[in-house]
């Protein structure tokens, strides 16, 4: 077993003590998926920062690790033992089949003001998925996009072709999965824990992240050839327990609302210029990295593979998921044609 798995008894009854103090000591809990400066420890910190600063009620935060890997802090989320967790829906996937449409690629665009646009204004994400996650005892606070998906190597490629025979590392994220043979790639489910390692090792050739991540984990230095492909944004969502949230006061209801709200709005500034600086500090760290930007003309060769993933995804989640795919088209529509 991984070292991250390894909760041990004595921590898990800590946290469950914690929880009934909670109605006293108003002490939350908040787990997310990544590293210390990361985004969503950003993101994270500045939810914290208000909670404390407008209330008695203080929050705990836990990063990546530190409580196990991303399925096991929803598990925690859902039975109640934290109050708040952070996972992109590359993992809540499994749980919501219908998040999995962030992985249809070539689905969102690759400017960051019309992705936050739409952010702000998609009926999809701000009405429709709420009452997906709610069905998982979860109340969804936020979705929001961390940074355009980056495609890590052995090798430069060009072309599906040059993807052939290259294992590559997905999430547990059937669709993912299915993006990637569609690419032409051997699809490789990995936890994070073991990514490194693998790609160390040549168990995986490659994988996908933001630019940020790619530096922060130090994936370059085992996978230096960056890809960028165009195909997506890393989106990740932040959310409470549901009957946790539901017994709260509704003044502390809007308090939580109003803080998920100006961590939003943080992280949106924040993430700005963030994978500019991100590729700087790896170019300045190795000289072997290479950095390959897809024309149109080959972007329009992987976009064309699309379709299929597209037919995967509805066979998988069924009329409630075409109904969202098409708000999802109508949302995007609507911002990418002002």
């Amino acid at each position: 077993m991984k070292a991250t798995k390894l909760l041990t008894t004595a921590s898990i009854g800590a946290l469950m003590f914690g929880i009934s103090a909670a109605a006293q000591s108003a002490e939350w809990r908040y787990a997310h998926e990544e590293f210390e400066g990361d985004v969503q420890d950003v993101f994270a910190i500045a939810f914290k920062e208000y909670i404390e600063e407008n209330s008695d009620n203080t929050v705990q935060v836990y990063r990546f690790g530190e409580l196990g890997e991303s399925d096991d802090i929803m598990e925690q989320a859902q039975a109640g033992i934290l109050q708040f967790v952070n996972q992109s829906p590359g993992f809540t996937g499994a749980l919501i089949p219908e998040a999995q449409i962030f992985f249809i690629p070539y689905l969102l665009p690759t400017d960051q003001e019309a992705v936050v646009e739409f952010f702000n204004t998609s009926t999809a994400i701000n009405e429709m998925f709420p009452e997906l996650y709610a069905e998982q005892g979860l109340e969804l606070l936020q979705m929001y996009p961390e940074g355009e998906m980056v495609v890590t190597l052995d090798e430069p490629f060009t072309s599906p072709q040059d993807l052939r025979g290259k294992n590559i590392r997905t999430m547990t994220n059937p669709l993912l999965s299915e993006t990637y043979r569609a690419f032409g790639a051997t699809p490789t489910p990995l936890p994070w824990g073991e990514v490194y390692g693998g790609l160390q090792t040549g168990i995986i050739q490659g994988q996908e992240n933001p630019i940020f991540w790619i530096e922060s984990g130090g994936l370059y230095e085992v996978s230096p050839h960056l890809v960028f492909t165009g195909h997506g944004w890393f989106t990740t969502a932040m959310m409470a327990n549901q009957d946790f949230f539901d017994g709260l006061s509704a003044e502390e209801q809007q308090l939580v609302r109003d803080a998920s709200d100006a961590a939003y709005e943080h992280i949106i500034n924040h993430i700005s210029g963030l994978a500019d600086e991100s590729l700087e500090k790896i170019q300045a760290a190795s000289d072997e990295v290479t950095v390959t930007r897809l024309d149109e003309d080959q972007i329009q060769v992987f976009r064309e593979r699309a379709p299929q993933v597209e037919e995967r995804f509805i066979e998988m989640t069924g009329e409630r998921g075409q109904e969202l795919l098409e708000q999802f088209k109508a949302d995007l529509e609507a911002v990418t044609s002002e």
